[in-house]
């Protein structure tokens, strides 16, 4: 199972949630939560580049006792900066020219693309044992994510609470009453994207309404802003989503679109 994180601050949790959370502090990505001895954990934090899109600027990965530091282009292993592929004690770390790939003998993948886009795999023998944005991995959507007991939250509520609190960083919590704009105007153009023929394969491995809602957010965000980032985050996402799955998409970049 994957948890993923692209484009404009879109989550996929294990369990299949996908929400939209703003948040440009560092937060607990995915983390093992046991009581005991925690066998990995995953920040990441975000900010915005010159163009004004979110870009995760750094990911921070604790696996057993190595500490990993991923910036683009950067690997550094407790405090060195490394060259690539890299290996020690169950922790291959390779990085390409776009993405940079981590293996640990655990039980997980990571593979970030060295800008927005960021996504985890993780072995069931972690099911229910993990928190962060990503949430329990107890493969029920919503429950203990966004409903905890008597209590609901929404997605910037959510959110906030996956905060690293470190002393003298200097980050403002997303606003939880903020309601997202609705966005229904851009639906025929999003369906239209994602259910190409290129896309042929991939409609019965994902959930395709999901990445129309992700589509339609990222268009209302962008204001008529036609730029690569606006269309092509989503789009590339399901593309990976789909492969994932075992999916087989076709070539959907051309040269005059993403």
């Amino acid at each position: 199972y994957v948890c993923s994180t692209w484009g404009n601050n879109h989550f996929k949790t294990f369990d299949g949630d996908i929400y939209q959370f703003p948040g440009i502090c560092e937060y607990n990505f995915v983390s093992d939560c046991r009581e005991a001895y925690k066998e990995f954990s995953v920040h990441i934090q975000r900010a915005l580049n010159s163009n004004g899109h979110p870009e995760i600027q750094y990911i921070l990965m604790k696996i057993k006792d190595i500490m990993v530091y991923l910036k683009p282009n950067l690997v550094v292993v407790d405090g060195r900066i490394v060259k690539t592929p890299y290996y020690t004690s169950g922790v291959l770390i390779e990085s390409g020219e776009i993405y940079t790939k981590i293996y640990a003998k655990l039980g997980m993948v990571l593979m970030w693309n060295q800008q927005d886009a960021l996504m985890v795999e993780l072995d069931n023998k972690f099911n229910n044992h993990t928190c962060g944005l990503c949430g329990d991995y107890n493969g029920i959507p919503i429950y203990n994510e966004f409903i905890n007991g008597d209590a609901s939250y929404n997605s910037i509520t959510y959110g906030n609470l996956q905060k690293i609190s470190k002393p003298n960083a200097k980050c403002e919590d997303p606003d939880e009453t903020q309601a997202l704009p609705s966005c229904n105007k851009h639906r025929d153009e999003c369906q239209r994207l994602l259910t190409s023929p290129t896309f042929a394969d991939c409609r019965l491995r994902l959930n395709l309404e999901m990445y129309i809602q992700a589509c339609m957010q990222d268009k209302c965000a962008c204001t008529g802003k036609e730029d690569s980032f606006c269309l092509c985050s989503t789009i590339s996402e399901y593309s990976r989503q789909c492969s994932h799955a075992g999916g087989r998409p076709g070539e959907w970049r051309t040269q005059n679109f993403c």
